[in-house]
């Protein structure tokens, strides 16, 4: 066996001194010898690859830190156990072992809808978490390789923008077609065939089999699980996409751009866009839609034991508009506009307004500081789209509830001394919800923290990936680099100088030696020595924390 392709023989004996670039460099090099072999069809040597991405030191040690640095690090299974300090996160790189592992089963919550119902999610203990995340490392390849061009949820480099620039392609021309069928997907995660994806998962079926059976713990009683995948597992989503993915391909099939039917031609206009279970499918009349293109749907569904939600899969009318991912896309008298929708302004405004309900005795800066990531989150993800007449009407709402909340403070004031007080002329707006901070970070030289207004985001115009990028293909390695830049430009528009420091790191963290991207998001950082103050430099935010807070260990 070639040596280079096996655990390195000088390992790291600490969990400090792993090399993470080169960690990295390994695991994408095997990521994308898969991808040549299946794309050239040596199926056995896919095997061969994946068998030693699973074995290889490298990959376990990224898994364990995978599931160490991201949102649910703190949440156990049913063991209890949380891997939090490095000498825990190195021993666990020895237990992800193929030979004697039995998972245990998951633990099982309910999380709120915003339908008001619950949804179950299952919880694997860490083991098992960083287990599924080592395998997923070797089928991903695959699945973005055998994935429909137009799929683009729980994707790599993928997200809501690019499946809604993609409805706007299809939408947007005079000629475009007028009816659309929305589609959702009944429990999607819960459903799925366990024999179907025992059949059709190209990976180690021994694993796959075992994390299908393992069960769920609820109210002290082990359940079995008879169908579907772990909502909660690293792995699941891959599952899922797999599992959806080809039913593009036999709508093109099925529905080419043009047919002869009866010595007639005729242009159905199929068009398909999905995101994770939530799917659209334009055609040129609803009766295709609903006479040969849904029973085609339906039975593609059926063999994979799920079914479409009825409730929710109608056919609309471009001209009446429909919602996806938070966006209304409409047609008004020919031309087609994409709006925030009114249920996602709706639910921000709440949030919004359940923020400042809450901290009632609150400080001004406390708040603010409490409101502006939450107003940032929501406008960067609509500022693609025609919002800045939205943007507007959500600044006038939040300043009627923040006036509210100031006027309750001061019962006895008049309204110009409450304005004075809390409102400040800054720049060119007269009206800055603005205070000076209780304390000052080392990248904190203004004398007022301000509140973030939505009108003041710019709207620019998301630039689409290209349906058959691949992050595992090494002829579209430069274009995802490219891309990666046009988004860092965007996510710190009028911050030119972060760029320029981020490609002096040649994008990657300073501290962890990751690339930092729009999706993992950034912090920056003053180094002070001997009371001289360096440049910033960027960091993870999870980096961030470790170097501000000793007892927060990556």
């Amino acid at each position: 066996m070639n040596r280079k392709l096996c655990a390195p023989a000088d390992r790291a004996r600490s969990w400090e001194s792993i090399d993470w670039k080169k960690a990295e460099a390994y695991v994408k090099k095997l990521q994308m010898r898969i991808v040549k072999a299946q794309k050239d069809g040596h199926y056995s040597k896919v095997k061969t690859l994946q068998w030693l991405l699973t074995h290889s030191f490298y990959a376990k040690a990224l898994a364990v830190k995978r599931v160490t640095s991201n949102k649910g690090k703190n949440t156990a299974g049913v063991d209890h156990e949380l891997w939090k300090t490095p000498k825990g996160k190195f021993e666990a790189i020895d237990k992800l072992k193929r030979r004697g592992y039995k998972p245990q089963p998951l633990r099982r919550v309910y999380i709120p809808k915003k339908n008001g119902k619950l949804r179950p999610l299952n919880i694997p203990t860490m083991t098992d978490r960083a287990m599924q995340t080592l395998y997923k490392f070797a089928l991903e390849p695959l699945a973005e390789t055998l994935a429909d061009p137009n799929s683009y949820g729980f994707r790599i480099g993928r997200s809501t923008h690019d499946a809604i620039g993609q409805c706007f392609n299809d939408l947007c021309r005079a000629g475009s077609p007028q009816w659309i069928l929305e589609g959702d997907i009944k429990g999607c995660f819960d459903h799925i065939s366990h024999s179907w994806l025992m059949k059709n998962i190209p990976m180690d079926k021994e694993m796959l089999e075992k994390w299908l059976k393992c069960g769920f713990v609820e109210t002290r009683k082990i359940f079995p699980t008879e169908e579907g995948t772990p909502q909660g597992g690293t792995i699941s989503p891959v599952l899922m996409n797999m599992t959806l993915d080809g039913l593009e391909r036999i709508l093109k099939e099925r529905f080419p751009m043009r047919r002869t039917v009866a010595g007639k031609t005729i242009y159905d206009q199929i068009n398909f866009v999905r995101y994770a279970d939530d799917f659209i499918v334009t055609g040129k009349s609803p009766e295709t839609l609903r006479n040969e293109v849904m029973p085609l749907i339906k039975d593609f569904l059926a063999e994979r034991g799920l079914q479409l939600s009825e409730e929710k899969t109608v056919i609309t009318h471009i001209s009446d508009g429909f919602d996806f991912l938070g966006q209304n896309i409409r047609k008004y008298n020919g031309k087609l506009l994409i709006k925030p929708s009114k249920n996602a302004v709706k639910a921000f405004l709440k949030k919004v307004r359940t923020i400042v309900k809450e901290n009632k005795t609150a400080t001004q800066d406390l708040l603010i500081r409490k409101l502006n990531p939450v107003i940032r989150g929501w406008v960067n993800y609509h500022r693609y789209v025609v919002s800045a007449d939205i943007f507007g009407l959500v600044d006038h709402r939040i300043f009627e509830c923040l006036w509210k909340w100031a006027c309750r403070r001061h019962k006895r004031k008049g309204r110009k001394w409450i304005a004075n007080k809390y409102w400040h002329h800054i720049d060119n707006r007269t009206w800055t919800f603005a205070a000076e901070p209780a304390f000052r970070g080392k990248d904190f030289d203004e004398k007022y923290l301000k509140l973030e207004y939505a009108a003041n985001t710019k709207i620019i115009r998301f630039k689409k990936i290209t349906a058959e990028a691949n992050p595992f293909d090494k002829k579209w390695t430069g274009y995802y680099e490219e891309r990666d830049g046009e988004r860092m430009l965007n996510s710190t528009k009028g911050r030119e100088k972060l760029v320029k420091i981020w490609n002096n790191q040649k994008r990657c963290c300073p501290v962890c030696g990751e690339r930092i991207t729009s999706e993992t998001g950034f912090k920056t950082h003053f180094i002070t020595e001997n009371n001289r103050k360096w440049p910033a430099i960027m960091v993870h935010p999870w980096c961030h924390r470790n170097l501000h807070e000793p007892d927060y260990l990556i």
